[in-house]
């Protein structure tokens, strides 16, 4: 958007006029579909519609293509691996393109999903169908695999810098004492389950609710990050997505006891304090959802 920073350092902006042309060239089939850029909060991806069908995905960080190929390679395996085996669609892998004249970087093609993006304040209904989201999700066999020692899944101790960082750089912006009494007992929280897959990413910008009005579940978005990783990392849903009374209900039907459901509000914390400052300017909406996740996290009882 025109007088928005860029959320990111060198970040990639495309015109729709490029993205028609690398679409023309690169898959014939398609030339003559109409090409719209998405309006979205998202912070990975710029977006663009093929038709009615299909959607483009481009980077928003560039970088060596190679390095950008092998990620996008990845998420599509983890696209198909998803598949038809949760109760809501998921996208399902359609193409990869190369970089071409305006686009430096590959960029891949999925199935478009209709629904609206939740709006943070889901309903008890919209939790009892999340967690079968997540129960399904879980159900999947690892195959052997375990987290793969990156981001979010693993130790929570691995988090401390980042999390003194943001406090650092939001003093201005967040009670930052109380935030760092709060990590300090969540990071020490043990851990009791074996890695499960898990879908990574349960914000509400991935969360697509049926654009009729009933608040119910019709699909999830972002399957690239699927992986093993502690299974309370999915649970940073309940306090992303819901208030108290939708968060129990959501629990509830997962079965969660008490030590996993604190794991999860601490992955739900190490992401939101994340956001809040990040994207303070260059995505308001973002940063909300971290503000709003945080008041959650830290107005819950427990450590």
């Amino acid at each position: 958007m025109s007088g928005v920073p860029a959320m990111h350092p060198g970040q990639l902006a495309l015109p729709p006029a490029v993205v028609r042309r690398l679409v023309a060239a690169q898959f014939p089939a398609w030339r003559d579909l109409p090409v719209r850029p998405v309006r979205s909060d998202g912070t990975v991806n710029a977006l663009f519609r093929i038709g009615d069908e299909l959607v483009a995905r481009f980077p928003l960080r560039p970088g060596p293509p190679a390095r950008l190929r092998e990620e996008l390679r990845r998420e599509a395996e983890a696209a198909r691996e998803l598949l038809g085996r949760t109760a809501v669609a998921t996208p399902a892998p359609v193409a990869l393109g190369e970089p071409g004249p305006g686009c430096p970087v590959p960029w891949a093609v999925q199935s478009w999903l209709p629904g609206t993006v939740a709006d943070g304040c889901g309903s008890p209904a919209l939790a009892r169908d999340l967690a079968r989201f997540v129960a399904d999700v879980r159900a999947l066999p690892t195959r052997g695999r375990t987290f793969r020692g990156t981001g979010r899944g693993g130790d929570l101790r691995a988090h401390d810098a980042w999390v003194e960082q943001c406090c650092a750089r939001s003093e201005d912006l967040l009670d930052v004492p109380r935030c760092r009494a709060a990590w300090a007992a969540l990071r020490t929280l043990p851990r009791e389950q074996p890695d499960l897959l898990t879908h990574g990413d349960l914000v509400p910008g991935n969360v697509l609710v049926d654009p009729a009005g009933s608040g119910r579940l019709v699909g999830v978005l972002d399957v690239g990050g699927l992986g093993a990783a502690d299974p309370a990392l999915d649970l940073v849903a309940a306090w992303h997505l819901f208030g108290q009374q939708a968060r129990e209900e959501f629990h509830a039907r997962l079965g969660c006891g008490e030590l996993e459901r604190a794991r999860g509000r601490a992955w739900a914390f190490a992401q939101a304090i994340g956001l809040v400052r990040y994207y303070l300017e260059s995505n308001p909406a973002m940063s909300a959802l971290g503000r709003r996740t945080l008041e959650r996290v830290l107005a819950a009882p427990g450590p």
